[in-house]
């Protein structure tokens, strides 16, 4: 073999050579610009859903205050199922989240007592409601508070309309509700309470009573 062709094929060797790692880099380039969009798609989709459970599904609320001991402390963590009420309406002793009527910008967390159409006082320290089944009223049983605890109130009776609800905290001495500032219009329930995850010692799903009602 002549130097002439030796230098040609060479030069041929060394020109495929180089379109070849020119090509390897190209490729790695696309792969590489490939794999940060698909990325970015997967953050963008995951934080869309996140917002999405969060604003239609659940949102975890701390407690704030000392309304509902014993059932909830303050600063416990709280995760609140907000489809719930989508498909049926609050019942009497789900505890929920709302916002506070007088200020929709502040949340409260407080148990369901009485119902649409239904009467509510507090007389002799108890809660008397009054309704279908019970026209002359009926004292409620309410097994979470503490057996000392006495519901002080005004004994004037309390009429709900068709979307309103009685709501009390279950520390019924250090509570703001239903008491003193009025019914809870339905379109300000937030949801209702699901699960208590913090601190872990405390962690439970939420079980509603049973009244012998």
């Amino acid at each position: 073999m002549d130097e002439k062709n030796t230098q040609t094929k060479y030069e041929e060797g060394r020109d495929g050579a180089a379109a070849y790692l020119e090509a390897e880099q190209t490729d790695s380039g696309a792969s590489l610009g490939s794999f940060v969009t698909d990325l970015v798609k997967v953050v963008i989709v995951a934080i869309i859903a996140m917002l999405l459970f969060r604003y239609f599904v659940a949102e975890p609320f701390i407690v704030s205050g000392t309304s509902m001991v014993p059932t909830y402390q303050n600063h416990q963590y709280l995760v609140i199922n907000k489809m719930t009420y989508r498909f049926h309406k609050p019942e009497r002793g789900d505890v929920i989240v709302f916002r506070y009527p007088q200020n929709t910008k502040e949340f409260f967390i407080k148990r369901v007592i009485g119902l649409p159409g239904e009467k509510v006082k507090v007389d002799s320290g108890h809660v008397v409601v009054y309704n279908n089944d019970h026209p002359e009223g009926k004292v409620l049983d309410e097994p979470y508070l503490p057996s000392q605890d006495i519901t002080f109130g005004d004994s004037k009776i309390t009429t709900l309309g068709s979307d309103e609800y009685y709501v009390l905290g279950d520390n019924r001495l250090q509570s703001s509700d239903s008491r003193l500032w009025g019914v809870l219009p339905s379109d300000d329930i937030v949801g209702k309470v699901l699960v208590r995850v913090f601190p872990p010692q405390d962690f439970k799903f939420i079980t509603d009573p049973t009244y012998q009602f």
